[in-house]
């Protein structure tokens, strides 16, 4: 599509996006009694910022202009951010996860594939060449510690690289003969047309001619779609999916390499153009501002010290009516801190009564401050005054804006020239104050007075272990090595969240989530989900799973060292994941046996002080994945683990769709003989991993060659699947128990059991009627 399409999706994203900020401006802020009302609010909300977002990402992705690249991305941080606002106060008003919105999605005309939250291009793209440089130098690393293993390369026989030359040779003497036989058909052809053309013709040549011409094309685009698919059987062409899909792959490495294009920057115009003239009017402003100081107050004040911001400290004076407003406006501030603290006493006393079972009167829901509006309000501003009225008929190159770019350089310019003024004005001022008010000091103390008395040293306060820096003279790399050979930090699979059936600006004000513990049966895809989150967005993956950390860094010195480095790589590389398997082993509720376990439970102990250690500005995730998290001790698990996540094993129609990709992908063909309704009714308590495993173990290299002649059947995967044992009933209620007594799971049961206490008290009301 061309730039005019991408544009007016940008421009209808935008308009769309002003409509939902003025909703958000009359609706959202006032309070709410009627939860049903406040869930389906945040709902549509939801649902309406997902469709916006997933329409700003294609344009922002196809966009080439750099400078409405930087707009569309500021809303599209935005965007992100309010999303995962929402999902917050969706998930605190609900108690849960997992949210119910078919009915909103009816309502909307919507389908359940508008929810799915696709994953912004721009997250490996940017960082693209870095990915791949990393990439490459782990796999290095790995190769060189003998921790992978390098294929052999086998040197082509004589007898094989003459055979290669032949048969190229014959290919190109094929085609040379290709091309002299046709220009003969060709110089055959223009003769008898010459021939044709003297002699008239009768309607039945016509009609021969015509059956001909037909006749021929259409037996040559047979002959044309058999020879093709001959060079596939042959390995000698590509298949049209894979053709198609590596055009794409160009046109994208294209469309990047244009979007690339190098940054102009007009500093050194500006300088040479304006900078004398900036600079004698800072200078103006700074004497007239001096000299009106001195006829108020008898003196020349102290020039504003370099860490206060200089001479701009005195642009921001403010005028009397400004410090009025400022007070009075300090007073409202005030009263509201008065009016919140009484609030939260409230709240606390609402607890306290929670705790001991009293009833809680609800006096209705109000949207929570957010740190997103503010970002999206300011971009749909932007795009108001400077694109949402250009012409972008006339700008074929899609260049870049000149004063745009001079626009914002010039403040960085006014910057630099306001730093080299300020060292001239600060010693004109000192030879003034020494000639007209006899000062001689830099803060205006006469010669001879100094100070008395001495400053108090603050006590220095006690920095925690995992935020010193234990390595000062060590590199980035030489750690990263360290990690690499240690088996810590490994290799991520590449498996994106579509194979699952820091923007930094987002990550530094978003609901901050530090820890994520994916917990369910063996098999339901919780270390591929990992593996997703790394692949999508390019992040390191640290691997602490206690089976991979036994007999490194034994005793608590070693721990705190290991987990130092991995703070240090992992901030510095960001964004970065720190994947625990089999958790529950840390926080194992018995007596540990042997030195491996005694170090795994130091580690669980470490971690409230590693997730310390991680600031909202770095991108590091801990997520912990565990197929038996009822084996844990809950209290110091549900400490670490600031989100839990119960991965449920698939159901009916997800069956149905494994079965069906899986067996596709793997190379088999879907006949009548193959039933997938059964075989999803069949595998009902089986996991993901059951059905993968199932289809490779059919699927093999045999049975694929075998199947021309012998199609699938639906009891060659019974009979494989019957080996394999199910989730059973017990185990699923095993989790459903353990899941009820974390925060989030009783937080949903008080609030189930409240609701059903509110029906049962209308029930009482009807009957006495």
């Amino acid at each position: 599509m061309s730039q005019a399409t991408y544009i007016k999706l940008w421009a209808d994203t935008q308009r769309e996006l002003d409509t939902m900020l003025q909703r958000e401006r009359e609706e959202f802020l006032q309070p709410q009694e009627d939860r049903e009302k406040v869930k389906k609010m945040l709902a549509t909300a939801y649902i309406q910022y997902l469709e916006m977002f997933r329409r700003l990402e294609v344009a922002h992705d196809h966009l080439i202009h750099q400078q409405k690249r930087a707009a569309a991305r500021q809303v599209l941080d935005g965007l992100m951010g309010r999303i995962l606002e929402i999902k917050r106060d969706m998930v605190a008003l609900e108690s849960c996860e997992c949210h119910c919105m078919d009915g909103i999605l009816t309502d909307l005309g919507r389908v359940p594939e508008d929810i799915e939250i696709p994953i912004p291009k721009y997250f490996i793209k940017e960082n693209l060449r870095i990915l791949q440089e990393r990439e490459q130098y782990l796999h290095e690393i790995l190769l060189n510690a003998g921790l992978l293993e390098q294929e052999p390369v086998v040197a082509m026989t004589l007898e094989e690289g003459i055979k290669v030359i032949q048969v190229a040779e014959r290919a190109r003497q094929g085609r040379a003969r290709a091309a002299f036989m046709r220009r003969i058909y060709l110089e055959e052809k223009r003769q008898s047309q010459k021939q044709e053309k003297g002699a008239g013709r009768n309607p039945d040549d016509a009609a021969t001619c015509i059956q001909k011409v037909w006749r021929g094309y259409h037996q040559r685009m047979q002959t044309e779609k058999l020879r093709e698919e001959e060079m596939i059987f042959l390995g000698m062409s590509l298949p049209p999916d894979v053709e198609a899909r590596i055009s794409l792959q160009k046109a994208n490495v294209l469309q990047s390499e244009v979007q690339e294009r190098e940054d102009f920057s007009f500093r050194q115009e500006l300088r040479e153009a304006e900078g004398s003239h900036i600079k004698e009017t800072l200078q103006d402003q700074i004497t007239q501002c001096f000299v009106e100081c001195r006829h108020i107050t008898g003196r020349f004040p102290d020039y504003p010290p370099e860490k206060t911001g200089g001479s701009k400290a005195i642009f921001i004076e403010k005028h009397p009516e400004q410090v009025a407003e400022e007070l009075t406006a300090k007073k409202e501030a005030v009263k509201k801190e008065k009016k919140n603290g009484k609030e939260e006493d409230k709240e606390a006393k609402l607890q306290k009564a929670q705790k001991a079972g009293k009833q809680v009167v609800d006096e209705g829901w109000k949207m929570g401050p957010s740190n997103f509006l503010s970002i999206l309000e300011e971009g749909s501003s932007q795009y108001q005054v400077f694109w949402e009225n250009r012409d972008n008929r006339s700008d074929f190159l899609q260049d870049h804006d000149p004063e745009l770019i001079k626009r914002e350089e010039r403040e960085e310019v006014e910057e630099e020239i306001r730093v080299q003024v300020d060292e001239v004005m600060q010693e004109k001022l000192l030879k003034v104050k020494q000639a007209v008010d006899g000062e001689t000091g830099p803060h205006g103390k006469k010669a001879g007075k100094s100070d008395k008395g001495s400053k108090k040293t603050p006590g220095k306060k006690k920095i925690p272990e995992l935020e010193r820096d234990l390595t000062p003279d060590r590199t980035i790399d030489s750690l990263y090595q360290e990690l690499a050979e240690e088996g810590l930090l490994i290799q991520v699979k590449n498996v994106n969240l579509s194979d699952y059936i820091g923007s930094q600006t987002v990550h530094e004000n978003a609901p901050l989530v530090k820890s994520l513990l994916l917990a369910g049966p063996a098999g339901v895809g919780k270390k591929m989900l990992v593996h997703a989150i790394c692949t999508e967005t390019g992040a390191n993956l640290f691997n602490l799973t206690p089976s991979n950390i036994a007999g490194k860094y034994p005793g608590r010195d070693a721990l705190i060292m290991m987990l130092h480095m991995i703070l240090k790589v992992g901030k510095e590389l960001q964004p970065s994941v720190v994947w625990i398997g089999d958790t529950e082993r840390m926080f194992s509720k018995g007596a540990p046996k042997g030195e491996d376990e005694v170090n795994s439970k130091r580690l669980a102990k470490l971690l409230p002080q590693f997730l310390r250690a991680v600031k909202p500005k770095d991108r590091v995730l801990l997520v912990g994945t565990s197929s038996r998290p009822f084996d844990a001790n809950l209290g110091p698990f549900c400490k670490v683990y600031q989100k839990i996540i119960l991965v449920p094993k698939p159901d009916y129609l997800t069956r149905f769709a494994l079965w069906k990709h899986y067996i596709l992908q793997s190379g088999g063909t879907l006949t009548k003989l193959l039933n997938l309704n059964c075989l999803a009714q069949v595998s009902d308590g089986f996991t993901q991993g059951h059905v993968v495993d199932v289809v490779h173990t059919v699927l093999t290299e045999l049975r694929l060659l075998q199947m021309a002649r012998k199609p699938l059947r639906t009891a060659e995967f019974v009979t494989s699947l019957a080996r394999h044992d199910p989730v059973y009933r017990e185990e699923e209620e095993t989790f459903q128990a353990w899941y009820a007594k974390t925060p989030l799971g009783k937080a949903w049961s008080t609030a189930l059991a409240a609701k059903e206490a509110g029906k049962g008290k209308k029930k009482g009301k009807k009957g006495k009627k």
